[in-house]
C-alpha cells in the first residue's frame, strides 16, 4: 500500500548541498529483500518510482554497520535513511525538470583538480586515477557521473541562492550582537543562602515532621552462618567432603528451604543481627547483604577464605534518631538546598514577571555586588557558555540567574552594553558579510525544501518498508 506522506523530505535540503550528496550508511546481504528481479517500489515521487534496488544502492554506499541498523531498526533508522533518499531524488527530478545541465569539459577539469590523483610533479595523473577506481571497486563511468550529479547539484542551488547579497544593515546587526561587550554587576549567592550552622534542632525537627516520608530508612533483621571445614565437618583443610556439604547447602537453598532448617539438618549456630542498617562509606559483610535487602531474601556467598548462609528476616522503616550525627547532617543539608531552591524560584518568578528592581537587587546584595566586563560571546573566564549566551540576548538593566562551571548560581544584571559599527573597510566586514550570506542561504534553501515537498506528491510504500524491517529484526 503506498501512504501519502507529505514533507517526508523536510529539512534534508539542506543536508544534501553539503559535501557529497549521499550520507553513509550500509546495508549487506539482503538476499531476496534486495535480488536483482525485485522491483517493488519503496517510495514514489509523483510518477517516478523509487525501487528498493535504489534503496539497496543507496545503502550499499555507506559506512554505518549492519549491526548498527539492527540496533536502531525501531528507532526509525531506515525511514531517515529513505528520507534522504527521497530528498536526493527530489533534487534529481528538479534538475531534470529545469533543464540544468553541465558540459563534458567542465568535468574533465573538475575531475583533474582533485588532488587525490596527483603525482610528485602536482600534475594529473591517469595511472593514480585507475589505482583509485580499482582499489575501491568502481567503474570510472560509476565514479564521473557521480562527480557529475554533484556538479549539477551545485549548479541548482548556485541559481537558487547565488544572487544573494546581505544588506549592510543586516551585517551591521549581527556584528553588534556577536562582537558586543557587555559589563555585569553580579551576586554571588552563595552569600545568601542559608547557613547549616545557623540550622536549629527545632527547624530540623519540624522538617522532619513535615517530610517524614523523606527521610525514612530500612532496617533489616539478618540471620546469617558462617561456614568453614571446621564447623560443617570437623576438619581443618578444605576437603572434597567440605565441597560436597557445600552443595548440599546450596541445593537446599535453590529449594528454598528456611536458614533454620539447614542449621538444625547439619548442627549450624545462627547469628542474628537485629535493624542493620549501613554506616556511612563503611562496606564489609553486612553491607554487601544489606545491598541486596529488596531482591534475594536466602542466599549461600562465596567469600574465598569461607561461605556465608544468611537469609534476611524482615525489613522495616524507621526514622533515625536526631541524635545521629550523620542523620542531623542529612537532614541539615536537605533545608540547604530547598533554601536554595525557594530562593531562585522566587526570584525568577519576580525576575519573569518584571517585578524585581534595582532597589531589590541592592537589598539583596547586602553591599557585596560584584563586577565583570565580559569581552565577547566567547569569553567564558567566568561564567558558563550557556550563561554567556544568555547575557548576550539580554537588555540593558535586565536581571538574570546565571552559574559557573562549579554550579554555583549568581543573579546578574546588565549594566553597560558597549557596542561598535562595522567598517565596511575592515576584514570583520567580509567575516560577517559570508556569515550573514550563509544564514540567508540556508533560510532560502530550506524554503526551497518545502516548495518541492509542495511542487511533488510523494508517498511510500509502508508494506515493503516493513518487510525490509523485518529483515534486520
Amino acid at each position: 500500500m503506498l501512504n501519502k506522506l507529505r514533507n517526508f523530505s523536510k529539512g534534508k535540503l539542506a543536508g544534501v548541498l553539503v559535501g557529497i550528496i549521499i550520507i553513509p550508511f550500509v546495508f549487506w546481504g539482503m538476499g531476496s529483500v534486495f535480488s536483482g528481479g525485485n522491483t517493488n517500489s519503496v517510495a514514489k515521487i509523483n510518477n517516478h518510482n523509487v525501487s528498493t534496488q535504489d534503496f539497496a544502492d543507496f545503502v550499499n554506499n555507506s559506512k554505518i554497520s549492519t549491526d548498527v541498523i539492527k540496533e536502531n531498526i525501531d528507532n526509525n533508522i531506515l525511514e531517515e535513511l529513505l528520507a534522504q533518499l527521497v530528498s536526493t531524488s527530489l533534487v534529481d527530478i528538479e534538475i531534470d525538470e529545469l533543464k540544468v545541465s553541465i558540459s563534458d569539459k567542465i568535468l574533465v577539469k573538475k575531475l583533474k583538480k582533485q588532488k587525490t590523483f596527483y603525482d610528485e610533479n602536482n600534475n594529473f595523473s591517469r595511472t593514480k586515477y585507475e589505482k583509485f577506481l580499482l582499489e575501491n571497486n568502481m567503474s570510472s563511468i560509476k565514479f564521473e557521473q557521480d562527480i557529475k550529479n554533484n556538479e549539477l547539484k551545485k549548479k541548482l542551488f548556485t541559481y537558487i541562492g547565488g544572487g544573494i547579497k546581505s544588506p549592510y544593515f543586516l551585517v551591521n546587526k549581527n556584528f553588534k550582537e556577536q562582537s558586543k561587550k557587555i559589563e555585569v554587576d553580579f551576586i554571588d549567592l552563595n552569600s545568601i543562602y542559608i547557613n547549616k550552622d545557623d540550622i536549629s534542632l527545632n527547624d530540623v525537627e519540624n522538617h522532619i515532621d513535615k517530610n517524614k516520608e523523606l527521610f525514612l530508612v530500612e532496617q533489616i533483621n539478618i540471620s546469617l552462618i558462617k561456614l568453614t571445614p571446621e564447623n560443617v565437618t570437623g576438619e581443618v583443610e578444605f576437603t572434597d567432603n567440605f565441597f560436597s556439604k557445600i552443595d548440599e547447602i546450596e541445593d537446599l537453598v535453590i529449594s528454598n528451604s528456611k536458614i533454620d532448617e539447614i542449621a538444625k539438618k547439619y548442627n549450624l549456630k545462627v547469628e542474628t543481627v537485629n535493624e542493620y542498617y549501613p554506616e556511612k562509606n563503611k562496606e564489609n559483610l553486612l553491607t554487601e547483604i544489606y545491598k541486596k535487602r529488596n531482591n534475594v531474601t536466602l542466599e549461600l556467598l562465596d567469600k574465598n577464605d569461607f561461605f556465608v548462609l544468611y537469609e534476611i528476616k524482615n525489613l522495616n522503616k524507621i526514622l533515625p534518631n536526631i541524635e545521629n550525627n550523620e542523620f542531623l547532617e542529612r537532614v541539615k543539608n536537605d533545608l540547604v538546598e530547598m533554601n536554595k531552591y525557594d530562593l531562585h524560584s522566587d526570584l525568577m518568578k519576580k525576575i519573569q514577571k518584571k517585578e524585581f528592581t534595582n532597589n531589590d537587587f541592592s537589598k539583596l546584595s547586602k553591599g557585596k555586588i560584584n563586577n565583570l566586563k565580559i569581552k565577547s560571546i566567547n569569553d567564558i573566564s567566568k561564567f558558563t557558555v550557556d550563561s554567556v549566551s544568555l547575557l548576550y540576548s539580554l537588555n540593558l538593566n535586565s536581571f538574570s540567574l546565571i552559574s559557573d562551571e562549579n554550579n554555583n548560581v549568581y543573579l546578574a544584571k546588565i549594566k553597560n552594553i558597549y557596542e561598535n559599527n562595522l567598517d565596511k573597510n575592515s576584514e570583520d566586514n567580509k567575516i560577517f558579510f559570508n556569515k550573514t550570506n550563509k544564514k540567508l542561504r540556508d533560510n532560502l534553501y530550506n524554503s526551497y525544501d518545502f516548495l518541492l515537498n509542495e511542487k511533488y506528491k510523494i508517498e511510500v510504500n509502508q508494506k515493503t518498508l516493513d518487510r525490509m524491517k523485518n529483515y534486520f529484526r
